[in-house]
């Protein structure tokens, strides 16, 4: 008794789908994106949801404990008229500016100091990084004993060279607190940009140098012809992330200040989180979390237009 075939279209079908299938899986092609699948999807669990439902709680009434309904823009309103808020975002901007330029200004010092040949470099580079392996919270209690009002070893020195007649209240004053953040924040900062800079350092090629000695060029000059120019790719990048990580610093800021003395210290992080956690109110924390985000795109559209302008990745000329 002979079989009866299957159809030829179904048939036909199954194995039309099984070799494209193996067709896509085995494609050269497609190679990147299979081994970049599983870190996006990493990426989609713990970032993109957690940002997508920060937004959507954002324009909810959401509290702990008690689920929120839609209310539109509500909290962005409340925001645009509470005066704490725009204190943080100036105390944010001041705080991300003044120290992302310091620390970009002596980390490109160490990194050129240390590029040069000294006896024990590779200690010296290695202590360096101290300050910024150093868990944040041991940072901040440091400079929190080094600032404390009574028993502060700046206040101490200063009055023992007579330079002043009582302790500075460096966390008690506003302006003080302000610069005593700022401080910390880049001895925390500096080894990043410092050990960055220095890898970028290693990558120009000393033959270089030699040509422009030869030509009698002065040490300016091989800095601003040949250093700066093939660095400059390194410093989009490391200030970028400097940028980045100053913006939102939230740990140091709370474990020194909690944003006081009134509110002099809050930034839109520490905001966020006393108006959403601590008081209960997830949407309006939520509200100024999102508030931070045009922020940051406009630091990274800034650095990639920046990059796209020189065109180093092609190594063609500049515009």
């Amino acid at each position: 008794m002979t079989s009866i075939p299957a159809p030829a279209s179904a048939s036909g079908s199954y194995v039309s789908s099984q070799s494209a299938w193996q067709r896509l899986i085995s494609n050269r092609n497609w190679i990147a994106f299979w081994f970049m699948l599983p870190a996006a999807g990493f990426l989609i669990l713990f970032l993109a949801y957690p940002l997508g439902l920060g937004v959507w709680m954002s324009f909810t009434d959401v509290r702990i404990g008690r689920d929120g309904v839609f209310i539109g823009a509500e909290n962005y309103q409340w925001l645009y008229d509470d005066g704490v808020f725009w204190l943080s975002v100036f105390n944010t901007l001041l705080y991300t500016v003044v120290a992302s330029a310091i620390k970009f200004a002596l980390g490109l010092y160490l990194a050129l100091l240390l590029n040069r040949s000294m006896p024990f470099k590779a200690m010296i580079r290695a202590a360096v990084l101290i300050p910024f392996i150093v868990p944040t919270v041991l940072s901040a209690i440091a400079f929190w004993w080094i600032y404390d009002s009574q028993f502060s070893i700046i206040s101490w020195s200063l009055r023992h060279l007579g330079l002043i007649d009582h302790n500075i209240n460096f966390l008690g004053d506003s302006s003080w607190a302000r610069a005593s953040v700022i401080i910390a924040n880049i001895w925390r900062g500096v080894p990043f940009v410092a050990i960055t800079l220095l890898a970028g350092l290693q990558t120009v090629s000393p033959s270089l140098y030699e040509a422009a000695t030869l030509d009698g060029a002065t040490n300016w000059q091989r800095f601003r012809f040949i250093t700066y120019p093939l660095l400059t790719p390194i410093i989009a990048v490391v200030m970028t992330f400097s940028v980045l990580f100053t913006f939102t610093d939230f740990q140091l800021i709370w474990a020194l200040t909690r944003g006081g003395p009134v509110n002099a210290t809050h930034l839109m992080a520490t905001l966020s989180y006393q108006r959403g956690i601590l008081s209960g109110r997830l949407g309006e924390g939520a509200a100024i979390a999102t508030a931070m985000i045009p922020f940051l795109l406009a630091a990274i559209t800034i650095s990639w237009f920046g990059m796209q302008r020189r065109k180093w990745q092609q190594g063609s000329d500049n515009d």
